[in-house]
């Protein structure tokens, strides 16, 4: 094959190999975009209405209101991911692709889980080692997830804030600090509205693939797997 062949191979190769994760990454942009545009005429709606000047797309992306907007749903959605890694360690759900095996509850053996002894050639270094490296590695994605919840939770906490201490002024009234404003009923009517949908949405994920079935997805069981077949990817 010519070098030009080649390439084209490789980049033929790097679109397929990473389609999953380009195609979410670029429907955000476009989604958060979206959300950028709506969101700009609707601020300026009630600027307007309220009696102040119009601002422009750019001012209105760094406005606390875009902020709180974002975060609250990013973290909600940081905390479902959260939860699910952590509790399918412990939890199962008989006949559902989004739990493991019955008989797997738990950390599982070394064996099971490749590391130290157990690890392959193709295995991550630090799976292989057998100091602190290994203890972190084995449990870094839940790390990593639960720290951006607990970060983007905290941005929503504050650019919220900045949010509704701009309302309060614009009513006249007293802004509010940060310990006052996370016990407000703002505050937790947008952690809480999220939360509930995110929950509500691993729940159905996991019972409803129990029963029914997409052929061809790594998220359900194959077609024809029984109802109470568990762990089992299509």
């Amino acid at each position: 094959m010519s070098r030009q062949g080649q390439d084209r191979e490789r980049r033929g190769s790097f679109w397929r190999d990473n389609s999953l994760t380009l195609a979410f990454g670029g429907a955000f942009l476009i989604v958060l975009l979206g959300q950028a545009l709506a969101g700009h005429a609707e601020f300026n709606e009630e600027l307007t209405v309220d009696g102040l000047q119009r601002i422009s797309l750019g001012q209105y992306v760094t406005t606390s209101d875009f902020a709180v907007d974002v975060t609250e749903n990013w973290q909600s959605e940081f905390l479902q991911f959260s939860l699910h890694i952590f509790g399918t360690v412990w939890l199962v759900q008989r006949g559902s692709p989004e739990s493991k095996e019955l008989h797997k509850i738990g950390t599982e053996s070394d064996r099971e889980q490749r590391v130290g002894d157990h690890a392959t050639q193709d295995s991550p270094r630090w799976a292989a080692s057998k100091d602190w490296r290994q203890g972190v590695y084995a449990r870094s994605l839940g790390r990593v997830m639960g720290g951006v919840f607990l970060l983007s939770w905290a941005a929503q906490s504050i650019t919220g804030m900045a949010a509704y201490d701009e309302q309060q002024l614009r009513r006249l009234q007293a802004p509010v600090g940060w310990g006052d404003y996370v016990v407000t009923p703002d505050f937790w009517n947008r952690t809480l509205q999220n939360w509930q949908s995110e929950l509500l949405a691993v729940a159905a994920m996991v019972i409803l693939s129990v029963y029914l079935r997409q052929r061809g997805s790594p998220e359900s069981k194959p077609v024809g797997a029984a109802h109470t077949s568990t762990g089992v990817e299509g």
